[in-house]
C-alpha cells in the first residue's frame, strides 16, 4: 500500500469512500480524488491487477455531499466502480508525506511547492506555495497546470482577475504573482475560504489586494475583470458561460479548465452560443482546457 496523507487536526473524524478501476486506471482513481475535494488518500495495489484507492472527505459536510461529487465526476469513467464508505477517527498520522508532493515545476517559470519546501525554489521560477489536501487545485493535477500555463501565455502586469470555483486559490496566487493589480475569488463551498487566506498568506500576499467570498458560480458576481479563470467540471462551466461576457468584456479573457478533451466539441458549442471564441487551448494528459474571448 502506498499513501498520500494531508489531513487537517480539527476533524474529530474524516468520512472516506473507497473505490476501484482496472490495470493502468490509477491515475484516473487520483485525478477522482482531486476533482471530489478529498483530503488525501490510500491506494492499494491488487495482487490480479487494478488498484483499490480509500479516498478521505472533511466531515463538515454530509457523507452524502461527498459522495454526490464523487458520482457526478465518475460519470465520464464508467469502469470506476464505489466499493464501501463510512468514517474513521482522526488519528496521530494526520501529516502530508513530503515525498508525496515534491517540487513541480509548471510551465515556462512557475514552480508549485508545498510548505515545507520553503528555501528550495530555482531561482528562475516563481514559487506558489500551497497546502496540499486543504481543497481542490494542489497544481499537481493537470487541469490547475492548464489554466497556470495559459495564464502565463495571457496574464499581463497591472490587470484585475476573477477565479471562480477558487479551491485552494492557487489561480488566485499565481494571477497575483504574475503582477495581477486586483483578484476576486469566489467559491461555493465556505470551508475552502479559510484554507485560500492561509495559501495567501502563506505566499505573502496582500490581502487588500484579494477580494475573497462564497459564491455561486457568477450569481451576484457583479464586478469585471481582465481575465476570468474556472477549473471546474463541464456541467458548472456550461451553466456560467453565459454570464462571463458581462465580466469580461470585449477586452477580457477567460480561460476554462477541469475538462475531459472529448468534452471539448460541447464546450465549444456552449462557448459559441454565449458569444466566444477560443483563442488557445491545451491538452495534459486526458485534460483539456482553452481560453477564450468575446467574438469581434
Amino acid at each position: 500500500m502506498k499513501g498520500e496523507i494531508a489531513m487537517q487536526n480539527k476533524d474529530n473524524f474524516w468520512w472516506f469512500i473507497t473505490y476501484s478501476a482496472g490495470a493502468g486506471e490509477e491515475d484516473v482513481l487520483f485525478s477522482l480524488a482531486d476533482i471530489s475535494g478529498s483530503i488525501g488518500t490510500e491506494l492499494q495495489e491488487l495482487p490480479a491487477g487494478g488498484a483499490h484507492l480509500r479516498a478521505y472527505y472533511h466531515s463538515g459536510k454530509d457523507l452524502s455531499f461527498w459522495k454526490d461529487k464523487l458520482l457526478s465526476a465518475m460519470k465520464e469513467w464508467p469502469s470506476v466502480k464505489i466499493d464501501d464508505f463510512g468514517k474513521v477517527e482522526n488519528q496521530p498520522w494526520n501529516v502530508a508525506s513530503e515525498e508525496a508532493f515534491p517540487p513541480l515545476s509548471v510551465g515556462k517559470g512557475l514552480v508549485v511547492l508545498a510548505p515545507w519546501h520553503k528555501g528550495k525554489e530555482p531561482k528562475d521560477r516563481i514559487p506558489l506555495y500551497i497546502n496540499p489536501g486543504c481543497a481542490f487545485g494542489t497544481g499537481y493535477h493537470e487541469s490547475t497546470q492548464i489554466v497556470l500555463e495559459l495564464m502565463e501565455q495571457f496574464m499581463k502586469p497591472g490587470m484585475t482577475t476573477a477565479d471562480i470555483g477558487t479551491g485552494s486559490g492557487i489561480l488566485t496566487i499565481g494571477a497575483l504573482k504574475m503582477g495581477a493589480a486586483k483578484a476576486y475569488a469566489r467559491d461555493i463551498d465556505p470551508e475552502v475560504i479559510e484554507e485560500v487566506r492561509k495559501n495567501c498568506e502563506l505566499n505573502g500576499l496582500d490581502m487588500k489586494k484579494i477580494d475573497l467570498r462564497t459564491g455561486d458560480l457568477l450569481k451576484d458576481f457583479g464586478h469585471r475583470a481582465d481575465l476570468l479563470t474556472a477549473n471546474i467540471l463541464i456541467e458548472p462551466l456550461c451553466t456560467m458561460v453565459g454570464d462571463v461576457p458581462a465580466v469580461i468584456g470585449k477586452e477580457g479573457l477567460a480561460i476554462f479548465s477541469g475538462m475531459l478533451e472529448k468534452e471539448k466539441q460541447t464546450f465549444f458549442a456552449a462557448l459559441s452560443e454565449a458569444g466566444l471564441k477560443p483563442v488557445g487551448e491545451l491538452v495534459k494528459g486526458d485534460w483539456w482546457g482553452v481560453a477564450a474571448k468575446a467574438e469581434a
